[in-house]
């Protein structure tokens, strides 16, 4: 067995290189490019002819390094970086010599229990990278919505009464490219607006023309012309950018269903119509939890073990007659997390037995968020079950089984 630690950064890595029996380390500087990361890859061949038993720890679970590793057929297993930072001299110093000499110690116990790293199949990478590029989007919007909905208010009150508190709305925010300002707007004729609203293919023109004549009609704050002009500019270039997010999430959908639901040149993502057979997870939110679970659910063994990896199982820590349960574990896949909780609240207008699970848990003295995290992690053992046993979620089976299971319990 070869353990290798790695302290990896944009331009070089430094490697601490270390058999079972070794006293001492070799440390190695590879820098960040092809040819160096290649005759790194040829030397730990070089030690070690058997790459399963070439054991890496480093700080980091993706990337290019990460990626030619696992290709190599080495045993990759990444680690929170607070993991090694414990595990300094008392000075807590950092120097990354001696932070690869740490995460080589802990390749070479194998009773640290490190998680090696399974590598997605191309569809689930993919789907992966897709859906958090989607969810970030979606944040970008949200922020940017804010962003405008604040200046309007400042500004361009007239809009605001137009947006009726939809703010996304296509016509919308065309219409603030266009006339960014409200004296802009006011010299606009209805026959003009009918036309650019046909133009937006609003299928409501004459509603819409009539709500932005209300509004210009209606005795509205008098906004000074310098801070019209001075915020025109800003909220066209922010309309122009919600526009531009709104395309490229619409863009980023139509791949997800393709890869997810499958299409005539291509077969759905195996497990699909499991994640969709369940209350709340639509197309795209099921995407996001199968993307970052993968196609291999045989990595984790029991429920738990999947529920940890999102976050949702509690922590419980005891120290003499104490005992303090932490509900939110830090150190998780927040992907997998933040579309698990997403998924719990989605369920609430569609599951019976979720609201009353949920109910439970606020009467219990839980937050809302607290109630939504034990709610997912239920929901996280339930499809676990159904993917290991490729069998559709029924919610009347479930309901069933936990009739059956209450009197026990109790």
């Amino acid at each position: 067995m070869l353990g290798v630690g790695i302290d990896w950064s944009e331009d070089f890595h430094v490697a601490a290189l270390a058999g079972p029996d070794d006293v001492t380390f070799t440390l190695r500087r590879v820098d960040h490019n092809p040819f160096a990361l290649e005759a790194f890859i040829a030397q730990l061949h070089a030690l070690e002819p058997e790459p399963t038993l070439v054991r890496v720890v480093l700080e980091t679970s993706h990337g290019v390094l990460v990626r030619r590793l696992i290709e190599a057929g080495f045993t990759v297993m990444p680690v929170n970086p607070d993991l090694v930072a414990r595990r300094r001299n008392s000075a807590r110093k950092k120097d990354d010599s001696e932070d690869a000499r740490i995460a080589c110690r802990m390749a070479l116990d194998i009773r640290e229990g490190l998680r090696p790293l399974v590598p997605h199949s191309p569809d689930a990478a993919e789907l992966q990278a897709l859906a958090r590029d989607d969810a970030r989007l979606g944040r970008d919007e949200r922020r940017l919505t804010n962003r405008l909905r604040a200046d309007l208010i400042a500004v361009y009150p007239a809009a605001v009464a137009i947006a009726a508190g939809e703010y996304g709305r296509l016509t919308f925010l065309r219409m603030l490219e266009r006339w960014p300002s409200q004296d802009q707007l006011v010299p606009v004729s209805d026959d003009e607006l009918l036309e650019f609203a046909k133009a937006c293919g609003n299928r409501w023109r004459k509603r819409w023309a009539q709500r932005v004549r209300v509004a210009l009609d209606t005795e509205q704050f008098v906004v000074p012309e310098h801070l019209m002009r001075a915020k025109a500019g800003t909220i066209r270039f922010n309309a122009g950018r919600l526009l531009a997010l709104h395309t490229e999430r619409q863009r980023l959908a139509r791949r997800i269903e393709e890869i997810f639901g499958g299409d005539e040149d291509r077969a759905p993502f195996p497990g699909s119509e499991i994640y969709l057979s369940f209350p709340g997870l639509g197309l795209l939110l099921a995407a996001r939890v199968a993307g970052e679970i993968g196609q291999n659910i045989e990595v984790f063994a029991v429920p738990a073990a999947l529920k940890a990896y999102a976050g949702k199982a509690p922590v419980t820590r005891k120290s003499g007659k104490s005992e303090h349960i932490i509900e939110h574990r830090q150190a998780h896949n927040h992907a997998l997390g933040d579309a698990a909780q997403t998924w719990a609240f989605c369920s609430l207008s569609c599951s019976s037995w979720a609201r009353d699970y949920y109910a439970a848990q606020r009467g219990r003295g839980k937050s809302h968020h607290g109630a939504l995290r034990a709610l997912a992690n239920r929901w996280l053992g339930i499809l676990w079950h159904c993917l290991t046993t490729a069998q559709h979620y029924d919610e009347n089976i479930h309901v069933a089984n936990r009739e059956r299971m209450q009197p026990r319990a109790a």
